[in-house]
């Protein structure tokens, strides 16, 4: 199980978690189909992806549904209901936290660990859980989204968006998951800005300077999808990082 967070809220935790999901699922089924028990083994992989706290959630005959929990349970292979997807929903897209004020509720670490199902975790072969916002992101009450990582021991998965700015938010971002105690497992650069200047420079001095496994890089797609940003993506290394 890994906890994907971001250098900030629009560098692509979605698309990138998803696409993680994607490509493990590729190699499970190329896996499955060298092995002794063939091709007919080839759909036994079952990934799943989660996202406990989104706001931005639209009304439906259903209740609150969001994009991003969406997206994650269409690149999952282990099915679970939209309510243990994405336990914690708010309409407004503003901070979770004040949100949450909104409507008379208290975000807690312990609350959200409690909304978790780790019954189904252990079913799958490959777990995402998606983070909101950046790494620091407030609950309320002097309380982060980080002391659920740290409370369940996660190794983290860093998103960087590449835009201006990126080294600075990477840098103060892996400092702070390494202050906390966590390992980061990798990380991935998602090219935000097709329009960033020197990116070729900018990542060649974030390889040197961030100490996790470089998972890829998705270039920017002018239609992304799962499936196009895991071509890009080397997820053979977070195999000795799982937890």
């Amino acid at each position: 199980m890994f906890f994907v967070t971001g250098t900030d809220t629009d560098s692509g935790k979605t698309l990138v978690s998803s696409a993680l999901l994607t490509a493990v699922n590729r190699l499970g089924h190329i896996a499955s189909a060298d092995s002794a028990v063939g091709i007919l083994a080839a759909n036994t992989m079952l990934t799943l992806g989660i996202k406990p706290i989104a706001s931005g959630c639209a009304q439906t005959s259903e209740g609150l549904r969001n994009a991003d929990a969406l997206q994650l349970m269409t690149s999952s292979t282990l099915k679970l209901a939209y309510p243990l997807v994405n336990p914690f929903s708010f309409e407004p897209a503003i901070a979770p936290h004040i949100a949450a004020a909104q409507v008379g509720m208290r975000l807690t670490p312990e609350a959200i660990i409690d909304s978790l199902d780790f019954t189904a975790f252990s079913q799958a072969d490959f777990c995402l859980i998606e983070g909101a916002g950046g790494w620091r992101l407030p609950l309320g009450e002097g309380r982060y989204l980080s002391e659920v990582v740290q409370k369940l021991e996660l190794p983290v998965i860093l998103v960087v968006g590449m835009k201006l700015g990126c080294l600075n938010h990477a840098l103060l971002t892996q400092e702070a998951i390494l202050a906390d105690g966590l390992t980061i497992a990798g990380w991935v650069a998602n090219r935000v800005d097709p329009e960033m200047s020197m990116f070729d420079e900018n990542l060649v001095s974030l390889k040197g300077m961030m100490s996790a496994p470089f998972l890829g890089c998705i270039p920017f797609l002018t239609e992304p999808s799962a499936e196009n940003a895991a071509d890009h993506l080397d997820v053979s290394l977070l195999h000795d990082n799982a937890h």
